[in-house]
């Protein structure tokens, strides 16, 4: 047997295993690598706010086809969001799309909800806590209807513009805050792109949120030719699509349910309209009959003389 090495020999026999190894690599962190504990930068302080916002855009079964085009369109803007499977929309659908957005590790959702085949009702919520809004949607138009001209990169950041009228009442500026919190790229997310090329407009017009999405064109043909930050007027915008109408229901404090926080005095819903066109018709029709009775009766109070000339001819 071979002679144990003494102690100091052993450390030094390691040191110069350490001088030969190469240096150790910095620490990997979410923000990058880090050279050494010393040096600290903003994004190592605690009131740093990382934003790590994801949507999940889902649908009810049986939904229209243009309404899965829409949706199909949102999820091509949103490059945060998560498209999931289709979810049977029944009384207790809030409690397994708040499962569903948990285990997808997402914040916020997007629910479709299509009944009869004809009407598209928007659930947009926060999950697990809420709020949450119910919308109709009105007035869809595909972004593969349409075929309009613009067109943007995909996964680029959008800019959000909203009209003057959300800082009017309390529930408009809740709705602008949960709007800009879901439609709202973050920043450094990793499928999207670091600029701005389009814009989303929500407006209000008659009590209904209006949406556009244009493309920021800045008008120079050659490659070249570039503008400066501050020459806008040679910018243009040109609709890219889709177009849609969000008619707010109610604003719930929880997530697809809980108490009611705001309730629209405006809304009619859609069975009541087609009923009343269907009472229209209805009515129609009872007037043409109530006609033809009125002409019998008075046919038989009125009867025609009896014309003298009448078998003239007949021999």
């Amino acid at each position: 047997m071979g002679k144990k090495r003494k102690h100091s020999e052993t450390e030094a026999a390691e040191n110069e295993k350490k001088e030969v190894m190469a240096p150790e690599r910095p620490k990997r962190t979410l923000f990058g690598f880090k050279n050494s504990s010393e040096d600290k930068t903003e994004n190592d302080s605690p009131l740093f706010f990382r934003n790590k916002e994801k949507v999940l855009v889902t649908c009810s079964r049986r939904i229209n086809f243009r309404y899965r085009h829409l949706m199909l369109n949102l999820v091509d803007l949103l490059p945060h969001s998560k498209k999931d499977n289709k979810v049977e929309s029944k009384e207790s659908k809030g409690e397994a799309l708040n499962e569903l957005v948990e285990l997808r590790s997402c914040s916020s959702c997007l629910f479709f909800e299509c009944r009869k085949g004809k009407d598209l009702y928007l659930w947009m919520a926060k999950c697990p806590s809420g709020p949450s809004v119910k919308f109709l949607v009105n007035a869809v138009h595909t972004m593969e209807e349409l075929k309009l001209t613009g067109n943007h990169l995909k996964g680029s950041r959008p800019l959000l513009t909203f009209s003057s009228n959300f800082d009017k009442s309390p529930h408009w500026k809740l709705l602008k805050e949960m709007i800009t919190q879901i439609f709202g790229t973050p920043k450094d997310q990793r499928k999207s792109k670091p600029y701005h090329d389009h814009v989303f407009v929500f407006s209000i017009v008659d009590d209904h949120i209006w949406f556009r999405n244009y493309q920021i064109s800045s008008g120079h043909t050659g490659t070249a030719q570039k503008l400066d930050c501050g020459d806008l007027e040679k910018m243009t915008l040109v609709e890219i699509g889709p177009r849609f109408c969000l008619n707010p229901i109610k604003i719930f404090s929880g997530s697809f349910g809980g108490p009611t926080l705001y309730e629209n005095p405006f809304y009619v819903s859609p069975n009541m309209i087609r009923s009343l066109e269907k009472r229209q018709q209805a009515g129609k029709y009872a007037k043409k009959v109530k006609a033809k009775t009125r002409k019998k009766m008075h046919d038989l109070e009125n009867p025609l003389e009896v014309d003298e000339f009448a078998d003239m001819w007949k021999e």
